[in-house]
């Protein structure tokens, strides 16, 4: 039974005519159009990572049954999935129905996935605890936190005992301390700043964390996220001392957490996979979603947290896929692997 919603009518702004270089022919799998364009015809439509199809960006379906083509196409000709947390398996303190049964169905199918979460004050055993106390049994290795991917970007080019200094809480102290670093609250000394989010930040240390970068040290974020959901309301989070730390300094941090696809590509290659074989399953349109497309992998947004279908119209990267939830892709794996 055919339910996805359509928000526009698919049809192919290039016409159909085999003579122009950018012609579009119907795609026999899905019924929509496939483009073979050359780089001069303009950028209405965009090229899917399932099957090469090329979906127009004015339109967008909503995968509401198992069955759907695209998304029945997509956990067909995908062995890898990445998993945001926060919105796509839980809300707050409760679980999202079929979250831990899709975990199950991944297990039960060999098929490798990471949780990736931006937070950067818990370590991957803490994440892994938390989870367990809404009844998710994942283990700390399949978790992937934004501190245990900045230490594994920074021993690329910095070798164990450098220097550093760390802004942050608890997990980002401990992934820099176990990747051999040296932290140091010296200025002069210091070789990089990384900063995470530090909920006790002091205006001495921002001071400090100024003054080593002005003096030439590498200026890592392991997130950018602006603000902090909370049950009290959203407050500052790493973003806004990023912001103080840039303004101080005139100097731009590499960002390691989504969007950026750096942690992306450190948890493939935890897997030992490539592009092609991975999904990104997220909630939110400017991180999980973006993150995806930046790191060229297939995206499922899922609207259970941060964004809607309305949203998706207005991002010059929509995901490939939406769908309601989690569960869904959990049924679809089912039914199709």
């Amino acid at each position: 039974m055919q339910v996805a919603k359509m928000l526009q009518e698919p049809t192919c702004s290039l016409g159909a005519n085999p003579r122009n270089p950018g012609y579009c022919e119907p795609c026999p799998s899905f019924g929509l159009v496939h483009c073979h364009r050359c780089q001069s015809v303009p950028q209405t439509e965009r090229t899917s990572p399932v099957f090469g199809v090329c979906i127009p960006i004015d339109y967008t379906f909503v995968q509401m049954d198992p069955r759907e083509p695209l998304l029945s196409a997509l956990v067909k000709s995908r062995r890898a999935y990445l998993v945001d947390l926060d919105g796509v398996i839980y809300t707050g303190s409760r679980p999202i129905p079929g979250a831990g049964e899709f975990f199950e169905v991944l297990r039960q199918r060999k098929l490798p996935f990471q949780l990736i979460t931006n937070n950067s004050t818990r370590t991957g055993r803490q994440v892994s605890d938390h989870l367990k106390g809404m009844g998710f049994m994942i283990r700390p290795e399949d978790i992937l936190t934004s501190p245990e991917a900045t230490a594994v970007f920074l021993r690329r080019d910095w070798p164990a005992g450098t220097p550093i200094m760390v802004i942050g809480e608890d997990g980002l102290v401990r992934a820099m301390v176990g990747a051999g670093f040296h932290l140091t609250n010296d200025a002069s000394h210091a070789k990089v700043v990384v900063c995470g989010l530090d909920r006790r930040l002091t205006y001495e240390r921002l001071v400090r964390a100024t003054g080593a970068i002005r003096s030439g040290a590498s200026f890592i974020a392991t997130n950018p996220d602006l603000a902090l959901p909370t049950e009290h309301g959203f407050l500052p989070g790493n973003g806004a001392t990023l912001a103080y730390l840039e303004a101080a300094t005139g100097v731009k941090p590499t960002v390691i957490g989504k969007p950026s696809p750096v942690m992306l590509e450190i948890a493939m290659a935890r897997l030992g996979v490539h592009t092609r074989e991975t999904v990104m399953i997220g909630d939110g349109l400017h991180t999980d979603i973006l993150a995806g497309a930046r790191a060229s992998v297939a995206t499922i947004l899922v609207l259970t947290g941060v964004a809607t279908i309305a949203d998706v119209a207005h991002v010059a990267n929509p995901p490939d896929v939406v769908t309601d939830s989690i569960d869904i892709v959990r049924r679809a794996l089912i039914a199709h692997v």
